[in-house]
């Protein structure tokens, strides 16, 4: 990585196979892991609990586990991920745009919400 570069920065935070679309979905709010897997569907298990922990490492979103049998495991955004929202929605709106203007009609879970 280039030294302080602010786009290598983001991209080393968010730059993940399913890192974009956990912290999208976790913006909805608090999402358990089977939650994710269910609206992740590409993402393999092993896949998402990797992208998970990165994200957890780079202080992006706080795990929360519960001391009971089975183990209950909650995702929930911190004050950092959310400050990345603003970028999130902004590649959203880019790549509608970008569709838009090959004639594809943009549709997916990501324009339901502003």
């Amino acid at each position: 990585m280039q030294k302080n570069c602010p786009v290598e920065t983001t991209l080393s935070l968010i730059g993940g196979k399913y890192k974009a679309l956990i912290l999208w979905h976790l913006s909805q709010g608090i999402l358990r892991f089977s939650e994710l897997r269910d609206r992740i569907e590409n993402a393999t298990p092993k896949m998402l609990t990797q992208q998970l922990r990165e994200l957890e490492a780079q202080q992006l979103i706080h795990r929360k586990v519960y001391p009971v049998v089975p183990p209950k495991v909650e995702y929930s955004l911190t004050e950092l991920g959310k400050s990345l929202m603003p970028v999130l929605v902004a590649m959203r709106d880019w790549g509608a745009d970008y569709l838009s203007s090959k004639n594809i009609e943009p549709n997916c879970f990501m324009m339901k919400q502003s």
